[in-house]
């Protein structure tokens, strides 16, 4: 039997081959893993049909976060490069960031726009928290917003080895992104063309949600025991009508993980704002998300282990390994898999 506190059992070998460096060009045609956890039955289908396997009876529920440009080039007063990327807003005016390059307590960063960071603390995490402002003054969130709209670039993942490219300004976002804040898609609604989700309200009862994703969703787990692991905590809102549903008993058919975080974390603490830290692994399982459609994700990573709240540790080894033989496209730009 598998030790599920273990990273090391979470681990698999995935051919680079199979990494989504781009989107397919049209969405329908993603490769979708149906499993089955009644009938023990797996299925290979078309994302174009990924209706006819959805539990009839259903809730659907996705998350409204829209990615910001969170990604800028500059350089500090001294002369020397800098790259920043956004991770979250914090109070008054603070932001955490990760900075490559070395920078030290009071160094002011520049930026095209006459956007400045001035760094306030270091991390023991890598994180650093800095303050910005223009021309002096400091900004408003939206403003920044605003801001990195015109000068920044498309946070891709670390995995997908090229820079952003125009294109990436849409696919890299789903079609009923609203909100911005999120520094990370929330990959699952990536399959989502305009058609797709006006026929998934039409067929089904759908709500959303919002949780900003965060860089530290592609943070390894880098402890040997999993328990050991502090998670990231990434700020969400559910609102009224949503929450309705969530205090229903009708079955839930999560679109994502995050989706599925930010419910779990309302089960428990009866929450509809702040920050959700949940780590869902088997020996922490689902108590209100019924169904998942999820991508495939990175090794040791909290994602793959979510997955494994939801169908076991040796079931989900066995899935991605059936996954990477038949050559699914694993990551953001991946295919999916539904559990059911």
């Amino acid at each position: 039997m598998l030790d599920t506190y273990k990273v090391s059992t979470y681990d698999y070998k995935l051919p680079s081959n199979l990494i989504a460096s781009y989107p397919l060009k049209r969405k329908d045609d993603a490769r979708v893993l149906v499993y089955d956890r009644k009938k023990q039955q797996v299925r290979h289908i078309l994302f174009k049909d990924i209706f006819d396997f959805f539990p009839q009876g259903c809730s659907v529920v996705l998350n409204d976060t829209k990615v910001v440009k969170a990604r800028i080039f500059g350089h500090k007063e001294s002369g020397g490069k800098i790259e920043l990327l956004l991770n979250s807003p914090l109070q008054e005016n603070l932001y955490s960031v990760y900075i490559r390059g070395r920078v030290k307590v009071g160094a002011k960063l520049l930026f095209d726009d006459n956007l400045e960071a001035t760094v306030k603390e270091l991390k023991d995490d890598g994180l650093r928290i800095v303050e910005f402002s223009q021309i002096n003054k400091k900004i408003p969130t939206h403003k920044l917003f605003d801001i990195l709209e015109r000068i920044g670039h498309i946070p891709l993942p670390p995995y997908i080895k090229r820079e952003d490219d125009e294109n990436d300004t849409l696919d890299y976002q789903s079609v009923f992104a609203q909100n911005r804040g999120a520094v990370a898609a929330p990959t699952a609604s990536l399959h989502f063309s305009e058609e797709k989700f006006e026929e998934l309200k039409e067929r089904f009862d759908t709500k959303i949600l919002t949780l900003h994703v965060g860089a530290g969703t592609f943070k390894p787990v880098s402890c040997d025991d999993i328990k050991e692991h502090k998670m990231h905590s990434e700020y969400f809102k559910i609102d009224t009508s949503t929450q309705k549903l969530l205090d229903s008993d009708k079955p839930l058919l999560a679109v994502g993980t995050t989706v599925t975080r930010t419910i779990e974390y309302y089960a428990r603490k009866k929450e509809l704002q702040g920050f959700c830290d949940l780590f869902l692994h088997p020996q922490n399982r689902p108590i209100r998300v019924n169904h998942l459609l999820t991508n495939f994700h990175l090794p040791k990573s909290t994602l793959i282990m979510l997955v494994a709240s939801f169908v076991g540790i040796e079931k989900t080894m066995e899935l991605y390994k059936e996954a990477v033989e038949k050559e699914y496209r694993f990551f953001s730009y991946g295919d999916a898999m539904l559990i059911i």
